[in-house]
């Protein structure tokens, strides 16, 4: 029975949810230090809010850790390349809360451009400063929208309602998506010389990271207001600070802070920001839903496979799951083939789909090929990790689909360039569940790949087989299966020969010094 960790606060709900699905549950929220350690040690699955902080120390403590689920969209308190490194599947909740958190940076809009909370602490006192308090319409007012995704496409929709102007820089933002959002998309520059009001919804990234800084802030309009709900960081506090000190900007409403918890902020002194301490997602109806939802994510991945909002992994549903178990299987021995054959730095790598897997969702079994593929060649490669690694190698991976099958129902092949020469090798399932090598550089070959392989190339000649055969037998190696190959009589021939006990490194040297051997190693799967 999997068994599943919770060291956040999470509905009770959430609970039920894993007990229900037959799932082990250890309900310990605030655990932390070696307690979290000792009680993580033997947990698939690992469930948290922001408090938790999974880093690669605590990943390395849990050496059955399969997934960690962020009951939330952002995932800063997870080492993502640590887990993936790993194998941990890292999911959230993206969906989740999206709504909560863009009510709350309209509810900010509002206090912002009304001086809501300046105006309640002055009445409280006894004032009545009514003349004090002169604040701006939203209605045709221009709001510059930064990432207009999940998020920002709510806080988008709310805003048109407003009678405002929306406009938006986001790089993944599609025109098609635009137009049906009822937003104008623009550069980032022109957002903000034209925005009186400018909210933010964007991870925090390299690439993001200050994208408000003090020369972005000099572009914008005198009297523009800045909303942040999204991370704290997209937005350099000391920059803006000045700013609004200079009358530049006339003011900001913030949720989010670089260092968290925040009791002291270089913000916190001006009358015209306005502060919450990181309310975004903190509703009923937002806490209740991304709870249940990160528990029925990781009771799904955990029970059949299917990954649902992975920030570090392709989705795969249920069904899907189920469809591509053989193929994954396939894939991994096809990747493990050509890695084992590989002995120079891979160059580009290419996956064809035909038949009846490319109907199927491919991006799975790519990863799995690739980690195949790595494994004999890089420690602690596995699926997740694959992706990344071949990037971060420069391997370019190109997957391509044939709907239509040729000499079988469904094939998969896969071609690696290395710098000296490339290499493919493609193989089908037979009865629909049983994987087969079908092709090795272009040659027709039909074999079960087993624990103990020798593959030969050699120059097609008559006897060569039963020299081959009776050196083994000397040897005392047992053939289980032989499959044999040829480009045509007199030409390349290949040996996919099976065995019953591993071929020492002493017979594979006679095996190669065999009149007629090009190429001759052993293969493990």
């Amino acid at each position: 029975m999997p068994k599943v960790l919770i060291s956040d606060k999470l509905s009770p709900r959430a609970v039920e949810i894993f007990k229900v699905r037959g799932i082990e549950v250890d309900f310990r929220p605030g655990l932390a230090g070696a307690d979290l350690k000792a009680g993580i040690a033997d947990c698939d699955g690992l469930a948290v809010r922001s408090a938790t902080k999974v880093t690669a120390e605590l990943l390395a403590a849990a050496p059955r850790l399969k997934v960690v689920g962020r009951a939330g969209i952002g995932v800063d308190n997870v080492d993502v390349g640590a887990a993936s490194a790993r194998g941990v599947v890292v999911m959230n909740t993206p969906f989740g809360n999206s709504v909560t958190t863009a009510e709350h940076a309209l509810a900010l809009l509002f206090a912002l451009a009304r001086e809501i909370p300046q105006a309640d602490r002055s009445t409280r006192a006894g004032k009545w400063e009514k003349s004090r308090f002169m604040g701006v319409e939203l209605a045709g007012k221009t709001l510059g929208v930064i990432g207009c995704g999940n998020i920002g496409s709510v806080v988008a929709d709310r805003a048109l309602g407003l009678k405002m102007k929306v406009v938006a820089y986001d790089p993944y933002l599609s025109p098609e998506r635009a137009r049906g959002l009822g937003v104008e998309k623009v550069a980032l520059d022109e957002l903000l010389a034209r925005a009186d009001f400018i909210t933010l919804h964007t991870p925090l990234t390299d690439a993001t990271r200050n994208i408000l800084d003090a020369a972005a802030l000099a572009k914008t309009r005198k009297g523009v207001r800045i909303i942040n709900c999204a991370r704290g960081g997209l937005v350099d506090e000391a920059a803006l600070k000045a700013a609004i000190e200079s009358g530049h900007v006339a003011g900001a409403a913030f949720d989010v802070f670089v260092v968290e918890p925040a009791t002291d902020n270089p913000l916190f002194a001006l009358e015209k920001v306005v502060v919450t301490p990181h309310l975004g997602a903190s509703t009923t109806e937002a806490q209740e839903k991304v709870a249940l939802q990160i528990a029925e994510q990781m009771s799904d991945f955990l029970l059949t496979g299917a990954v649902t909002s992975a920030v570090n992994m392709p989705s795969v549903s249920a069904e899907e799951a189920a469809k591509l178990s053989p193929y994954i299987r396939l894939a991994g021995q096809l990747g493990s083939f050509a890695g084992q054959c590989t002995e120079t730095a891979i160059t580009a790598v290419t996956v064809e789909y035909e038949g009846l897997v490319a109907e199927l969702n491919t991006r799975p079994l790519t990863a799995v090929a690739i980690a195949g593929l790595l494994a004999p060649l890089l420690d602690a490669v596995n699926p997740v990790s694959a992706p990344i690694i071949a990037r971060e190698r420069n391997i370019g991976v190109t997957e391509t689909t044939h709907e239509r099958a040729r000499d079988y129902q469904t094939r998969i092949r896969l071609t690696v360039t290395t710098e000296r020469r490339s290499r493919t090798v493609a193989g089908t399932l037979v009865g629909g569940d049983k994987p087969r090598i079908v092709e090795i550089n272009g040659i027709a070959v039909e074999a079960e790949l087993g624990p103990h392989m020798l593959l030969v190339t050699s120059t097609d000649r008559p006897g060569f087989i039963g020299r081959l055969g009776m050196l083994l037998g000397e040897a005392g190696v047992n053939i289980a299966t032989f499959h044999l190959g040829r480009t045509g009589p007199g030409g390349d021939a290949i040996s996919l020969v099976q065995t019953d006990q591993p071929v020492s490194e002493a017979v594979l040297r006679r095996v190669r010094e065999l009149p007629l051997v090009i190429e001759a190693r052993t293969l493990a799967f």
